[in-house]
């Protein structure tokens, strides 16, 4: 159990998108209640099922189940307690988009890296999203405390890499103990992409320019944006 403490309370008010998604991951929670089985196979992420059987709406709805009342309260907890500062940051739009990025980003590791012996079982959650959240925040705000068993405070760059290299080094067993350890890892690698990708296109658009303007020379003239 993690604790974000900033000002006076953590994860202070509920942001439109994190309220929205809270209602509707809670609400497809107490249907898996109802009919616990055969929505899981369908809605669940299955690899084998996308690979072979097209079932790609599964990279979508996987999302939005849960495995038990431990691991949806640990995704809606993260999810109040980083998503909103995020969506104060981005905005509304930008952090939806980043959510599901991440979120079907973390499937698509998961179909592509899964053991063949692991293929059939289905994955369901928002932990890869929420790990994108869990890294988007500790690099945007890499000095906010985090405390851990309410107790000790790490920043939160340190709390993303040490919640990395465990997911690493556990993905390494594949899904073993009923953890999807791939999700939650790919769910990080594609929230670092998101994140560096615009600094890289810059750098690559600068370097272009720059190529541009030397094979011209100083003296002939025009100006570059």
């Amino acid at each position: 159990m993690t604790y974000y403490r900033y000002r006076f309370s953590f994860g202070y008010g509920l942001t439109p998108v994190v309220k929205n998604l809270m209602i509707i991951m809670g609400a497809i929670f107490l249907f898996q209640m109802l009919v616990h089985g055969w929505i899981e196979f369908y809605f669940g992420l299955v690899p084998i099922l996308v690979r072979n059987n097209y079932f790609l709406w599964q990279l979508f709805t996987y999302i939005f189940l849960h495995g038990g009342f431990s691991h949806i309260l640990f995704n809606l907890l993260a999810l109040w307690m980083f998503g909103g500062e995020l969506e104060n940051y981005w905005g509304s739009k930008k952090f939806l988009f980043y959510f599901f990025f991440c979120g079907i980003g973390a499937g698509i590791c998961t179909i592509l890296f899964t053991p063949r012996i692991y293929q059939h079982i289905p994955v369901i959650g928002a932990s890869g999203a929420i790990y994108g959240i869990l890294l988007a925040f500790g690099w945007l705000f890499p000095n906010r405390p985090i405390f851990i068993y309410f107790l000790f405070p790490i920043p939160a760059r340190y709390f993303v890499i040490i919640f990395g290299l465990i997911e690493f080094f556990s993905s390494m067993g594949g899904s073993g103990g009923g953890v999807a350890h791939l999700t939650h890892l790919g769910g990080l690698v594609f929230g670092i992409f998101y994140m560096v990708y615009p600094i890289l296109r810059q750098k690559i658009r600068r370097e272009y320019y720059k190529r541009k303007w030397s094979q011209r020379g100083p003296g002939s003239g025009g100006y570059y944006h």
